[in-house]
């Protein structure tokens, strides 16, 4: 069973891929890659990395760490304690869409021997009130109305309104999107602290992995008045608008293109 006990609390992980590809961690949102989910992680980083996934506190087969207060720096030292138990040093940093990236940069920034690149689309680097407001209001949905609306509110936000349109029904209900959370209210309040209090901007300058940084024009969560400051403030990182691409990655298309965005930027890394 794949589990690691970090500071007493059972963290879930899994590896998938060649042992001698170079390692990579992936990390999203408020879900997880596991359990057979290894497939909603990108192609491009699969094709070519040996990958770790894991389940945030309180989600999946992960405890709740009811000795730690949630931030992200306690899920950035949970990261490093899986890469340090695989004996990982020089590792790819995948944030996608979300928490994931927000915790990828506080790995790079404490642990920069662990960072051999780092790669975020969907994050911020800190919260104003706009941003807090909408976090706060996903968990308040799910508290006061309960999980399906929550889940109603986050997927037609979150998706291009013609793939929402064409795929509704596989997006809610029992087995749709962010279903890790069903039934799992006070994880989910958990993980909004942790994004609430994510506030890396003046630590920034401390990242030195090559960071690339896609801004999505067409995000309603996160747009890229929350990226750009990240792609700013560190040095030499680069970045790219995508107009077009709105905060989840889906459909065939859009991860043909993102794949080669990713692909490109693991290649030159």
């Amino acid at each position: 069973m794949p589990i690691l006990d970090v500071d007493g609390t059972e963290i879930w992980f899994e590896v998938h891929g060649e042992p001698s590809r170079p390692p990579a961690v992936v990390m999203g949102g408020w879900g997880t890659f596991a359990h057979g989910s290894i497939a909603g992680t990108p192609l491009a980083v699969r094709q070519r990395c040996q990958v770790l996934v894991w389940d945030y506190p309180g989600l999946g087969d992960s405890e709740f760490d009811g000795a730690h207060q949630p931030s992200m720096r306690r899920y950035a030292q949970i990261t490093a304690a899986l890469c340090d138990h695989l004996q990982w040093s020089a590792v790819h940093l995948v944030g996608i869409v979300g928490m994931g990236a927000c915790v990828a940069q506080e790995v790079a920034i404490n642990r920069p021997e662990l960072a051999r690149s780092l790669f975020m689309t969907g994050c911020w680097a800190s919260v104003d009130h706009r941003l807090g407001d909408v976090l706060s209001l996903f968990r308040d949905v799910h508290r006061h109305i309960g999980f399906e609306a929550m889940q109603l509110m986050a997927a037609s936000l979150s998706f291009d309104p013609g793939f929402y349109d064409a795929n509704r029904d596989r997006l809610l209900g029992s087995k749709g999107a962010w279903g890790e959370l069903r039934g799992r209210l006070a994880a989910h309040e958990r993980l909004v602290q942790a994004c609430l209090d994510h506030d890396v901007l003046a630590r920034l300058d401390r990242i030195s992995c090559p960071t690339h940084v896609v801004h999505a024009g067409a995000d309603a969560i996160t747009p890229p008045y929350c990226t750009l400051p990240i792609e700013h403030g560190i040095g030499g990182a680069t970045g790219e608008l995508w107009p077009e691409l709105p905060h989840a990655i889906a459909g065939k298309a859009t991860k043909v293109r993102f794949d080669a965005i990713l692909g490109g930027f693991l290649d030159r890394s």
